[in-house]
C-alpha cells in the first residue's frame, strides 16, 4: 500500500499531464475497490452518492460522519483519493481550515471546497468571504508535510445562476487565494468550458454524467481540461438499474433484469482480485 506522501505526490503529478484523466466517484468501499481494479489512477468521493447510499439527501451528512466515510475509502484502496467535502461543513474560514486538517488526517490526497452555503436555497457566499475561506484552506494545505491538492469550486450553475463572467471572476480569485485545481460544476458547452480553462492558469476539473451532455474525454482534453469527474452519476446509474428492476418485479411480476446483472462468480472474483491488488500496493 502506498504511503500518504506517495499518494499525494502521485495525485499532484496526474494534474501536470498534458492530457486529461478521469477521476471517477465511488460511493462506498466496494465501488472504490472495483474502480481501482478496473485501472483508474485516482478516485474522488461523492457527497450525494454517499448520502443516497445511507437513505439521505445530499448536504445532510455532518462532518464527523463524512470524515469516517472518506477515511474508510482512502484506507480501502491504494489509489489517491480526493474527497467532496461540500462547503467545508461551516461558513467561517476557521471551520474550513479545521476541515482541511481533518481531511489530511483521514488519509486523503486532496479535497474540494464549495462556495455555496448549506442554508436554505444554498446561497452563494459573497466573493470576499468565499476567497477568505479558500485562502484559509490553502494555508493549511501548504503547511502539510505531504502534497495535498485543494480544489476550489464555484457553484453558480448548480443554484440556477448561469453567470459565466462571475464564475470566472470567482475561479480567478480562488486561484490567487491558493487553490491548486479549479472547478465550476454545471458547465455544459464547449465554449463555456474553454472560456473557463483559458481564464486561469491552474488545472480545471469538469464534471460529466449530466443529462444531455455528450462530451468525450478526448474532446475535453482538447479544450485544455485536466481532470474529469462524474459526481453522483455512477451512484445514480446504479440506483436507476435497481429501480427499474424493482419496478419490473412489482408491476409485471417478471425478472428479466437479472439477465443484465453481473454474474456472481465474476463480481466475487473482482473483489478478491481488488483486495489482492490493494495489499500489493
Amino acid at each position: 500500500m502506498l504511503t500518504q506522501t506517495e499518494k499525494g505526490k502521485a495525485f499532484r503529478a496526474l494534474h501536470a499531464r498534458e492530457q486529461a484523466f478521469i477521476i471517477p466517484n465511488p460511493w462506498d468501499l466496494g465501488t472504490a475497490r472495483l474502480l481501482e481494479h478496473l485501472g483508474f489512477e485516482a478516485l474522488a468521493t461523492t457527497s450525494a452518492g454517499y448520502a443516497f447510499s445511507v437513505g439521505r439527501g445530499d448536504n445532510t451528512i455532518d462532518r464527523d460522519e463524512m470524515m469516517t466515510h472518506v477515511s474508510a475509502i482512502a484506507s480501502a484502496t491504494g489509489l489517491p483519493v480526493s474527497a467532496d467535502l461540500e462547503n467545508g461543513f461551516g461558513d467561517s474560514p476557521e471551520i474550513v481550515a479545521e476541515t482541511i486538517k481533518l481531511a489530511a488526517a483521514a488519509g486523503l490526497a486532496g479535497c474540494s471546497i464549495e462556495d455555496m452555503s448549506r442554508a436554505p436555497r444554498h446561497s452563494i457566499y459573497e466573493l470576499e468571504h468565499a476567497v477568505d475561506r479558500v485562502r484559509a484552506a490553502a494555508e493549511v494545505a501548504r503547511d502539510l508535510p505531504f502534497a495535498f491538492v485543494l480544489t476550489a469550486r464555484a457553484e453558480n450553475y448548480l443554484v440556477g445562476r448561469p453567470d459565466l463572467k462571475d464564475t470566472i471572476t470567482r475561479l480567478q480569485a480562488y486561484q490567487e487565494a491558493g487553490a491548486e485545481v479549479l472547478y465550476a460544476p454545471g458547465l455544459t458547452t464547449k465554449d463555456d468550458i474553454a472560456a473557463v480553462v483559458h481564464s486561469v492558469d491552474r488545472p480545471v476539473n469538469v464534471v460529466m454524467g449530466l443529462q444531455g451532455v455528450r462530451l468525450s474525454l478526448a474532446e475535453l482534453s482538447a479544450l485544455g481540461v485536466r481532470r474529469v469527474s462524474v459526481g453522483s452519476a455512477l451512484a445514480r446509474a446504479a440506483l436507476g438499474a435497481f429501480l427499474r428492476a424493482a419496478q419490473e418485479m412489482r408491476e409485471h411480476g417478471t425478472f428479466a433484469f437479472a439477465e443484465e446483472a453481473v454474474r456472481y462468480r465474476d463480481i466475487t472474483a473482482m473483489f478478491e482480485n481488488s483486495r489482492n491488488d490493494s495489499e500489493r500496493n
